[in-house]
C-alpha cells in the first residue's frame, strides 16, 4: 500500500458505471466494511431493509431513474465502537461522454462508532457533457458520530442531482459538509437530516463558489422530532461571472424542547450574478427554539484599501478577502483534513 493509502481507513472508486476498487486499510479490518452496494445486497439480506427507507424512490424523476436502473455505489459500514483515525475516501468519476451516471450509496455508522468520510465527485476535463444522479442513505446509530464531507469538481456542462437523507438516533451526531469550488452547469440538492433520537444532532455546512454561468440550487432540511434534538446550518457563498445561486434551509421543530439555528452569508461579486437566500423555520410544538440569520452583500472597499496599503494589488486583496470569507473552519474537520480542504479552496479562489 502506498503512503497515501496508509493515510486512509479505506478507499472506494466508481468509474462511470462500474466499481473498480474497494479496499480497507489492514489496520482497520474488523472495524470497517467497504464494498459495492450490489455486492453488499447479495451478502446481507438485511441490507434490503435500508434501501429506499429515508429517501423515497418516488420523490422525483431522478430517484425514479435510479430505482429503475443503477450501476452500483458504495456500501460503508463502520462497526460498533470503531473509531477511524484516518478518513474513509470514495471517488465517483465520469470519463465517458454524455454518460448519465446513476448510483445508490448506503452508509451505516453503528452504535458508538466515530468516523470521517470524504467523497469526491469528479468529471474528467476531456468529457464535455454528462449527468450524475446519486442517492445516498445514511444511518447514524445510537451514540455514533459521522462527519461526511462531499467535494464536487464537475465541469461547466454537468447536470448534477444528488438525493440524500440521514436518520440520526439517540445521542448520535451527523455532520454533513458540502464544498463546490468548480463551475457546474446545473446542480440541485437538498439533503435531509431526521433527528429521531433523543439528544440527536445534525449539522449542515456549505462552502459554495458560483462562477462561469453556473446555477446552484443548494439547501438542506432538518426535522427535529427527538427529545432534545438540535440542528445547525451554516452556508458561505460567493456568486460571480453570471452565476445564479439559491441557498435554501429549513428547520422543522416537531419536539417541544428542540433547538436549531440557520445562518447564511453571501457575497455578490458583479451585476451579472444572482443570489437568493431562502430560510424557513417551522414550529409544531410549544417550546420549540429555532432561529435564522441571513446576509448578502459585497466586499468592503475599506478592507480592499487597507490591504492595498500593505503592498497588495487590488486583485490580490480581493482574493485574500474571499479566501478568508470561505472559512473551512465551519466544517468541523480534524486539522489534517481541514488543511487539505483549505488548500482546495485557496487554489480555486487564488485567481479571483
Amino acid at each position: 500500500m502506498d503512503s497515501e493509502g496508509r493515510n486512509r481507513a479505506g478507499t472506494f472508486m466508481h468509474l462511470n458505471q462500474e466499481t473498480v476498487a474497494a479496499s480497507v486499510n489492514e489496520a482497520y479490518e474488523g472495524k470497517l466494511e467497504l464494498m459495492d452496494v450490489k455486492a453488499a445486497l447479495k451478502k446481507y439480506s438485511w441490507l434490503q431493509d435500508y434501501m429506499w427507507k429515508v429517501v423515497s424512490k418516488d420523490k422525483d424523476e431522478f430517484t425514479k431513474k435510479v430505482a429503475e436502473d443503477y450501476s452500483g455505489g458504495y456500501f460503508m459500514r463502520i462497526l460498533p465502537g470503531a473509531e477511524l483515525t484516518f478518513p474513509l475516501q470514495s471517488c465517483l468519476m465520469i470519463t465517458q461522454k454524455n454518460l448519465e451516471q446513476r448510483v445508490h450509496n448506503i452508509i451505516i455508522a453503528e452504535e458508538g462508532s466515530k468516523s470521517h468520510i470524504i467523497t469526491s465527485c469528479v468529471q474528467h476535463s476531456s468529457v464535455p457533457q454528462a449527468s450524475h444522479l446519486g442517492i445516498s442513505e445514511i444511518y447514524v446509530k445510537k451514540e455514533a458520530m459521522l462527519n461526511f464531507t462531499m467535494i464536487h469538481q464537475w465541469s461547466e456542462n454537468t447536470l448534477v442531482r444528488p438525493r440524500s437523507a440521514a436518520q440520526i438516533d439517540d445521542r448520535a451526531t451527523f455532520v454533513s459538509n458540502y464544498v463546490c469550488m468548480r463551475p457546474v452547469r446545473d446542480i440541485q440538492m437538498y439533503p435531509v437530516g431526521y433527528c429521531t433520537g433523543e439528544d440527536s444532532r445534525v449539522s449542515f455546512n456549505s462552502i459554495l463558489y458560483g462562477q462561469a454561468n453556473s446555477q446552484l440550487d443548494i439547501g438542506s432540511k432538518a426535522v427535529l422530532s427527538g427529545r432534545g434534538s438540535k440542528a445547525e446550518m451554516i452556508s458561505r457563498a460567493i456568486a460571480r461571472e453570471g452565476s445564479k445561486m439559491f441557498i435554501r434551509g429549513m428547520i422543522e421543530g416537531d419536539s417541544s424542547d428542540c433547538k436549531g439555528h440557520l445562518e447564511c452569508r453571501g457575497l455578490l461579486m458583479d451585476d451579472k450574478s444572482f443570489m437568493q437566500s431562502i430560510p424557513e423555520l417551522i414550529a409544531r410544538k410549544k417550546g420549540v427554539e429555532i432561529t435564522h440569520e441571513a446576509a448578502v452583500g459585497k466586499i468592503s472597499e475599506k478592507e480592499i484599501t487597507y490591504l492595498m496599503t500593505r503592498r497588495l494589488s487590488r486583485d490580490q486583496a480581493v482574493s485574500l478577502i474571499i479566501r478568508g470569507f470561505m472559512d473551512v473552519g465551519i466544517l468541523g474537520l480534524p486539522e489534517a483534513l481541514n488543511a487539505e480542504i483549505k488548500r482546495i479552496v485557496d487554489a480555486s479562489t487564488g485567481a479571483a
